[in-house]
């Protein structure tokens, strides 16, 4: 048994159950890309590395920032203070809400406008995408304004140009209610950042076998079922990066809340929730401690991304 085995290895092959070795090509490429992103990984690390750990270490403390010399070691009490806080759960459940809304609505749309801009016409595709992307060009801030202007009840154009619309009148004051708050704030995220899935699911698309859809066209396939059975599954890791890369922006949104409403008729989600602990109040501690269970959402968002989807990235390209 030794012998056989020690001949295929002297023959370059591997026992049974153990992965090939890799070739001095494919070790060349590998050393090649840690010189090329090792640096930038370094540094990366080097500037998201310490905050974090400066947030985990502040939120062991009783810590003001208007007394900086009481500082009392407390452990865990500030994540006991947060989590038995009916604060805390109300900005996950509305943070929750507009990730999941705006996530869905945005893949719904991404996928809509990328089906076009990949079948638009040569003379117009250049103008069209570069239309389409205009919106995830302006900055976040300008964007939040340009709606709050829109739906303010004294400076906005929406009550007046659609009061024709049932539930729409000229003295409605969109940010003076939970509902119809929330929904500009959903419409204003969906409206910015649709472009972005947009564009890598436009990418996913460019990969799918145009013979793949050809072949199930001559077979007889609807349309619905070229789309559902040959170009998703074709797509499926762009569609991976699509929803995580969104849904950890989303979760994380702050700018729109905090320009529409700043939190108020209960539309404050987490990231405002540590702002306001940490800059107006002042609490370095519990802000550091709402940031970090923050930080951990992030890491399980990402986790039951990975495991929903099940994409092995290496694999579409035969690595190992």
């Amino acid at each position: 048994m030794s012998t056989s085995v020690e001949t295929r290895a002297a023959a370059g092959g591997s026992p049974k159950g153990r992965k090939p070795g890799l070739s001095d090509r494919a070790r060349a490429e590998r050393r090649l890309g840690f010189w090329l992103a090792g640096p930038a990984f370094i540094i990366m690390l080097a500037v998201t590395a310490y905050p974090i750990l400066l947030a985990l270490w502040d939120s062991l403390f009783k810590y003001r920032l208007t007394a900086p010399d009481d500082r009392q070691f407390v452990f865990l009490s500030n994540y006991a203070t947060i989590l038995t806080d009916e604060v805390f759960w109300r900005d996950l459940r509305v943070t929750v809400l507009i990730t999941v809304v705006t996530v869905i609505i945005e893949l719904i749309l991404g996928f809509a406008l990328a089906m076009v801009m990949n079948s638009a016409l040569k003379a117009v595709r250049g103008w069209l995408r570069t239309a389409i992307l205009v919106p995830y060009g302006i900055i976040t801030v300008v964007s939040a304004f340009a709606w709050f202007y829109a739906f303010d009840i004294n400076s906005g154009y929406v009550n007046h140009w659609f009061s024709w619309v049932p539930g729409i009148s000229t003295d409605l004051n969109w940010f003076a209610d939970f509902g119809t708050a929330i929904t500009v704030i959903m419409a204003s995220e969906i409206w910015k950042t649709t472009p972005f899935i947009s564009l890598l699911l436009l990418a996913g698309l460019a990969q799918v076998p145009g013979e793949l859809t050809e072949a199930a066209e001559v077979d007889g396939a609807t349309w619905w079922q070229r789309f559902t059975r040959v170009i998703v599954p074709n797509m499926k890791a762009a569609i991976m990066v699509a929803v995580l890369f969104r849904a950890l922006d989303a979760f994380r949104i702050f700018d729109n809340v905090y320009i529409m409403t700043k939190g108020a008729y209960g539309t404050e989600t987490l990231s405002l929730l540590a702002y306001r602990t940490s800059i107006t109040r002042l609490e370095i501690g519990m802000g550091s401690a709402v940031s970090v269970l923050l930080f951990l959402c992030v890491i399980l968002i990402c986790f039951i991304a990975i495991k929903l989807f099940k994409v092995d990235l290496t694999g579409a390209r035969g690595g190992n």
